[in-house]
């Protein structure tokens, strides 16, 4: 456990990074805008996301160093274009705490969700708006106060991309909220979303991955290893799997994020209600 030295600097290159693509694209045709944000930005957004829910357990400062940690997860938010990372850490908490809870674990699709979206085209669908239901299903399930922090990440991420539409137009804004929408949505980097929690075997509610999108993901796709200890840095999740191998090797899990969207979409036995739901009881807040 403790903090990862590495994190800030990487998440800072592909913060830059970004940056430069919106100069980049500022004179590029509509359709390679799009383009570009689906193949490259949107996939570095989506990273980014991921970046943003190591920091959310206080992995790049360290636990002594809280405040650090939600503003430099508010700078990691800056490409995504769209506030996100002060309100992921506010419900995030609550998915590790009560894992599958009704109207705690906003993670869980609502009960319209498991009900229309169970045809292949419809579920297919459901994968396109992922991003839609990610950030509405809060406001209908478990409704919150807006935190300060909250105010102050929507007034940092509009005021830049204010100043990138002031400094390059309208393309370079487009090109980073375009790219996290599709990306969010259906993206074989969006297979991580269902192949986390979704019950593909009968009594297994939590899976990992371990095929090489992890590279792009900061190794999201080890799940099981990162529910056990959520206060361990994502690049320090394999060796967890190594160390502790006579409890993990033999779970089930996955190899593909493709085969996991391939699979939810026309296996009729999956769908958004493929979930473990549980009546949790509130803890005490010290």
């Amino acid at each position: 456990m403790g903090p990862d030295p590495h994190l800030k600097w990487i998440v800072s290159g592909m913060v830059f990074m970004q940056l430069l693509a919106c100069y980049l694209v500022k004179d590029l045709s509509w359709k390679w805008i799009f383009f570009w944000a689906y193949a490259f930005g949107g996939c570095i957004n989506h990273s980014l996301t991921l970046a943003i829910h190591d920091i959310s357990h206080n992995v790049a400062f360290g636990n002594k160093q809280a405040k650090w940690n939600r503003w430099f997860a508010v700078f990691a938010n800056l490409p995504v274009g769209i506030p996100y990372s002060a309100s992921f850490k506010k419900y995030h908490i609550d998915h590790h705490r009560y894992l599958g809870g009704d109207s705690l674990d906003v993670d869980i699709p609502t009960d319209f969700e498991g009900w229309f979206f169970c045809t292949p085209l419809r579920k297919l669908l459901w994968l396109f708006l992922q991003p839609l239901f990610y950030s509405l299903r809060p406001l209908y399930v478990n409704p919150k106060a807006i935190t300060r922090m909250e105010i102050l990440n929507a007034l940092v991420q509009f005021s830049v991309d204010l100043i990138i539409y002031y400094l390059w137009g309208l393309k370079p804004v487009i090109y980073l909220i375009a790219g996290t929408i599709l990306c969010l949505g259906f993206h074989p980097i969006s297979g991580h979303f269902i192949a986390e929690h979704y019950m593909f075997l009968k009594g297994y509610e939590t899976y990992s991955y371990y095929g090489p999108l992890n590279w792009l993901t900061f190794n999201v796709g080890y799940h099981m290893e990162h529910h056990d200890f959520p206060s361990i840095p994502g690049c320090r999740l394999p060796m967890v799997k190594k160390i502790a191998a006579e409890y993990y090797d033999n779970l089930p899990h996955h190899q593909s994020w493709i085969r996991v969207l391939w699979d939810f979409v026309f296996d009729d036995t999956l769908g958004p209600y493929s979930r473990v739901k549980r009546r949790c009881k509130l803890a005490k807040e010290s």
